[in-house]
């Protein structure tokens, strides 16, 4: 059974864009890939270390999935994992709670 929330790291300036615009298209890495990258909690430390590492000025969004549909998609990633995958914009009304954050160089997330 999958959580009913996941998270997403984005910076502080695409947080501010996203509640303007009222939705997120997603980080040059996303729109490559088709898809908004995301992280369950137990999958979160290790998205933080291995993308984020040494980034300041960050924020953690924690996103209500069942508001995305059909748009949210559990896929295999790292080491054969379901990952959850947006295909489409993150709606700004889907999402429950942000959290300043930063990850030290050695892949520690910082939550403020």
């Amino acid at each position: 059974m999958h959580p009913d929330v996941a998270y997403k790291i984005l910076s502080a300036a695409d947080w501010r864009r996203t509640v303007a615009e009222g939705r997120y298209d997603g980080s040059a890495v996303d729109l490559a890939d088709g898809y908004i990258h995301m992280s369950t909690k137990d999958q979160l430390e290790q998205t933080a270390a291995k993308h984020y590492a040494g980034l300041n000025d960050l924020m953690l969004v924690e996103v209500l999935l069942a508001p995305l549909g059909e748009t949210l998609q559990w896929e295999p990633s790292r080491g054969g994992a379901l990952f959850p995958h947006i295909y489409g914009p993150l709606p700004a009304s889907a999402v429950v709670k942000t959290t300043p954050m930063s990850v030290t160089i050695d892949g520690t997330m910082i939550l403020s």
